[in-house]
């Protein structure tokens, strides 16, 4: 994606789903900048309940309007950003694309994700980009692997693991990845493992530290080995707890709609520079809900302005993923190198530039 210097924002951006994650990529998408309003186009929230339109409207006043889904989004309605529990995306992508809309899937289940990416020839067709999985994990994982890879001559492996959960829908999804089995790329080929296999000790940023992480049917490969030719070998981890595996085989308990704690992701990349094995390693350390309503908030602005290469694909597919983080470390959402001996755990505070 390009957003060339000085090109005018038009249009207005939707969100649907008015959880955790929905009323807080509107907010930021309502953050005054500048004295201006991005979009300048207005932002309108979509929920399904009466009750909570009623809530959500006294809460953000003249700087979000909230509607009820199914009502007739404005005629000038660009970009919908579509931040519903991750089963609930396909229909509503599809819809919206169709409508022809740019959009942005928040989703992280693997299927999900498949199921979005299988979309790319309608979106060129119709000359629109669905950015699928634009969260924290996928999404600000997919930039850190798109920005981490520009230090290098050539890239072969590709290692992301993740701590934290943004809510109970995120927190039941984790679960639901530690119980099925992940897809690892291995030599261009797809092989299966089990969940709450391959445990390995994965250093996050501080104070997360270390933590035991094992595979999981997590979507960061979906979206990598595309973005990535010839690449040999992705792999994505959970951090989970000998408590998490005690309980996955027990019923999932729903606990309020509140916030989860703080959360990390660690993108890991191998291969040659200057003919030389050579590593890099970046991370961050969000609130997961906070990040992921960053990444989803900055991805559509810049549908919004800047000039989107059509098709369907994640954020490591984009051209130059700079912009984007750089918006993301001015709201809060900084990301940094690891430096020093590994096991330390210590990042360094330097954020992409």
């Amino acid at each position: 994606m390009s957003n060339p210097a000085g090109t005018p924002a038009r249009g207005r951006i939707a969100v649907v789903g008015a959880g955790i994650l929905g009323v807080r990529i509107s907010r930021e998408l309502a953050t005054t900048v500048a004295g201006e309003v991005a979009p300048p186009g207005g932002v309108v929230l979509l929920t399904r309940r009466q009750q909570r339109r009623a809530q959500l409207a006294a809460s953000f006043g003249d700087s979000v309007r909230v509607a009820l889904e199914g009502e007739r989004l404005p005629a000038d309605t660009s970009v919908v950003v579509v931040a519903l529990a991750s089963d609930d995306q396909p229909d509503e992508v599809r819809r919206h694309l169709r409508e022809g809309r740019h959009v942005v899937a928040t989703a992280d289940d693997p299927e999900v994700v498949s199921d979005l990416l299988s979309l790319d020839a309608e979106a060129r067709s119709r000359d629109r980009t669905v950015v699928v999985g634009a969260a924290m994990s996928p999404g600000l994982s997919c930039l850190l692997a798109r920005h981490g890879a520009a230090e290098l001559d050539r890239v072969d492996e590709v290692h992301v693991a993740r701590h934290g959960a943004a809510g109970p829908a995120c927190a039941r999804q984790r679960l639901k990845a530690l119980r099925g089995s992940g897809a690892d790329w291995r030599d261009g080929e797809w092989v299966r493992r089990p969940g709450f296999s391959g445990r390995e000790l994965c250093w996050f940023p501080d104070p997360v530290s270390a933590k035991d992480c094992y595979r999981g049917a997590l979507a960061e490969p979906l979206l990598l080995v595309p973005a990535f030719p010839g690449v040999r070998r992705v792999t994505a981890r959970l951090a989970a707890s000998r408590r998490d595996r005690a309980l996955a085989p027990f019923p999932v308990l729903v606990p309020p709609p509140t916030e989860g704690g703080l959360g990390a992701i660690r993108v890991e990349l191998r291969g040659e520079l200057d003919g030389a094995r050579s590593s890099v390693v970046l991370g961050a350390l969000d609130r997961p809900a906070v990040a992921a309503s960053g990444v989803a908030a900055v991805t559509a602005l810049e549908l919004l302005t800047g000039r989107p290469r059509p098709g369907a694909y994640g954020l490591a597919s984009i051209g130059d993923p700079l912009p984007l983080l750089r918006e993301l470390a001015r709201r809060g959402v900084r990301a940094a190198r690891f430096e020093g001996a590994e096991g330390s755990g210590v990042a360094a505070s330097r954020s992409p530039s």
